[in-house]
């Protein structure tokens, strides 16, 4: 088979571990007994869906007082607006304008104990409203930390449960800053060339492919201390929760494409000493090379020293081929499932 340089996807294989794209931990901000938990463990939520209801007795009386203590303060506020409007009519004739300084300072403080009285009122209204306890995020719930009956105090430390966003999901690696070096080393030299946009593809931990493509979403800003590495970011699609946070897991990044030679698998073995070979006819002999490669696609080897494009590999009867054997040749292609055809008639060298 006739070998081809051509363009051949480059990526790197790193390991990577998921990470929700949200997590909430719920808290009450108003303390009482829990009257109700109104969802079920394991359950997808809406933004502002029940899960938990406190009784809410106080809260209630502190609102109703509250609301009198406003219609109390606007009435006293109409009164003062009156008071002051008859002072401006009969001032100079029976009211003198200390008089009306005096129902216009009167005024004034109805207005602010107005102000505080309907200030008091949101108060107790936000507080009644926190009775509902609701999921600030989209997501999975968890098993309740608490139970019916159970008392709970404003912003405790204890959680009563976790919200989880798992659709998208994030999956984070750790990037050598020294390959990354080498890679736009390569790109500026033009033997590489930068796809439109990282690309990601997962390997789960059975082995398989993951059928969504992953997309670069925060870049490494800075080179870990301790590591030499920086940190990547990828958003995949998770509608079925098939990757789950914390699960480790393979990711095949697809950074662009370099000029290669592809030699196929099956033409290739590996030596004791872990060096990949394959044998090349020249001139009627078998000629066994040394590959350089940098990774797989497909069913073959990227090849980037040790064969030239033009090189004849060999495919078939290497069991017990050797190095300066003689040998006869017949054209084959090899077809994407990794079959061998003939490319000519047989007997044609």
């Amino acid at each position: 088979m006739a070998l081809e340089e051509t363009l051949v996807p480059y990526s790197v294989t790193l390991p990577g571990r998921a990470v929700a794209s949200e997590r909430t931990e719920i808290r009450p901000r108003v303390g009482g007994i829990i009257a109700e938990i109104a969802y079920t463990p394991g359950r997808t939520l809406e933004i502002g869906d029940l899960l938990f209801r406190l009784e809410p007795d106080t809260y209630e009386v502190a609102y109703a007082a509250a609301e009198a203590e406003r219609t109390g303060a606007a009435a006293a506020l109409d009164a003062a607006q009156s008071t002051v409007d008859r002072y401006v009519r009969l001032e100079g004739t029976g009211v003198t304008s200390s008089d009306l300084q005096t129902a216009q300072a009167d005024l004034a403080q109805a207005k602010a104990t107005l102000s505080a009285a309907e200030a008091a009122l949101k108060s107790a209204r936000l507080d009644l409203d926190r009775v509902d306890i609701r999921s600030p995020i989209a997501g999975v719930v968890d098993v309740s930390a608490v139970s019916i009956g159970t008392l709970v105090t404003a912003n405790q430390t204890d959680a009563l449960t976790t919200v989880t966003a798992m659709d998208p999901i994030y999956v984070d690696v750790a990037e050598s800053s020294a390959r990354m070096m080498r890679i736009r080393s390569r790109i500026a030299s033009g033997s590489m060339q930068p796809g439109g946009q990282l690309e990601a593809v997962l390997t789960l931990e059975n082995g398989e492919i993951y059928e969504s493509t992953g997309r670069l979403v925060a870049p490494g800003l800075s080179v870990s201390t301790t590591t030499g590495a920086i940190d990547l970011r990828f958003e995949f699609e998770n509608p079925d929760r098939m990757i789950l946070p914390g699960q480790f897991l393979r990711v095949r990044i697809i950074v662009g494409e370099q000029r290669a030679i592809l030699v196929p698998q099956r033409a290739t073995e590996r030596q004791s000493d872990g060096t990949l070979t394959a044998f090349i006819a020249r001139d009627g002999t078998a000629e066994r090379v040394e590959l350089t490669y940098s990774g797989t696609h497909k069913n073959g080897w990227i090849v980037t020293d040790g064969v030239a494009a033009g090189d004849e590999v060999i495919l078939d009867g290497l069991t017990n081929l050797t190095n300066g054997a003689a040998i006869t040749t017949v054209p084959v292609t090899i077809n994407a499932a990794g079959v061998v055809e003939d490319a000519a008639p047989a007997g044609n060298e």
